[in-house]
């Protein structure tokens, strides 16, 4: 969720957090991190299931490279398609909600370099695309989130196989896909109301199986507004917005807490090669991981509104959408 957005509709959204006894901003507590993060997560390796036009990629310290001004409209999010090995950016282009059919995904070069801007463009003929946001790439297809379906393209043709609705959902937020070929989807829990954006009461984490079955896997206010989702060897992942919480979903819907409730607003989420939980937070304006010895330690401070960050297991680097910004971060680990 983009902090314009945050901002145009701050009454009905600053109320809802208020009302949940949330805070905006505020200092990271290391310690509510420790012993529950150790427990879950210190072994989990990352599994990505989770994942030229002018302006420039700059360098920066430690190796790091901006990509600015090249015509991004509020990217979300960004994935590295490992086949490819390119850097795919989703563009809403718009409100979040918007059916306005002018979303688009750009392509990236490992080094920043714009390769397509509108490589699938929802202005174009035969194309479905409005506001896209997290993404994932298994088999050669490439899965969009967007408002209420999935959108599902041929990487090599870019045909549009197929749309997956949920007839429930009012804004799917991001995706991922299992080891199995199950994807798995967070619903933000929020709609498009007289005055702005409002809850819906559809928070919720849905499931697609391989075999066509549409499952609602959880659904409950009480999810605090879930973002982004992860997919590891010890499990579902996901990380709120509202609640500023990270808990493992079980395949039961039970709920195992990995990081209280707080206030932190979080939004996305990846694991690296040595099964280091990383995830972004835009009441923070920063990324964060947790080390396997249970520090947290910052990726990167001082920005504004990191989205659904994606990670390049090729190179050990994690890949940040600024969405007020429309730039992209790349940022190597140590």
């Amino acid at each position: 969720m983009s902090r314009l957005l945050f901002l145009s509709f701050a009454p009905i959204i600053r109320l809802n957090f208020r009302d949940r006894g949330l805070r905006v901003g505020g200092p990271l507590s290391r310690q509510a991190f420790l012993a529950p993060v150790l427990a879950l997560i210190v072994g989990c390796g990352g599994t990505g299931d989770r994942g030229g036009t002018g302006g420039s990629a700059d360098g920066s310290a430690g190796g790091a490279i901006v990509v600015s001004e090249v015509g991004f409209q509020t990217p979300e999010s960004v994935l590295h398609e490992p086949a490819s090995d390119v850097y795919l950016v989703s563009n809403i282009n718009g409100g979040p909600l918007d059916t306005d059919g002018n979303g688009f995904i750009s392509r990236l070069s490992p080094e920043g370099e714009v390769l397509d801007l509108r490589w699938i463009d929802g202005a174009s003929e035969g194309t479905i695309l409005n506001a896209p946001k997290g993404m994932a790439a298994v088999d050669g297809r490439l899965f969009v989130a967007d408002i209420d379906c999935v959108r599902v393209f041929v990487l090599d043709s870019l045909e549009q196989l197929e749309d997956i609705c949920f007839p429930d959902a009012t804004f799917l937020n991001d995706l991922a896909v299992d080891a199995n070929g199950t994807l798995y989807v967070t619903d933000f829990g929020f709609t498009a109301g007289a005055e702005g954006l409002e809850p819906s009461g559809t928070d919720a984490v849905y499931r697609f199986t391989p075999d066509g079955r549409r499952q609602n896997m959880v659904m409950s206010p009480s999810l605090g507004n879930p973002n982004g989702i992860v997919v590891g060897p010890r499990g579902i992942f996901v990380v709120t917005f509202g609640t500023g919480e990270i808990f493992r979903l079980e395949a039961d819907a039970k709920r195992t807490p990995v990081l209280p409730p707080s206030n932190r607003q979080l939004d996305g989420v990846v694991f690296n090669n040595d099964g280091e939980l990383i995830f972004s937070d835009w009441g923070g304006g920063a990324v964060y991981r947790i080390t396997r010895t249970g520090g947290v330690e910052a990726v990167l401070e001082g920005v504004s509104a990191p989205a659904d960050i994606g990670y390049d297991a090729m190179r050990n680097r994690v890949l940040i959408p600024l969405f007020n910004d429309g730039a992209v971060h790349i940022v190597p680990l140590d």
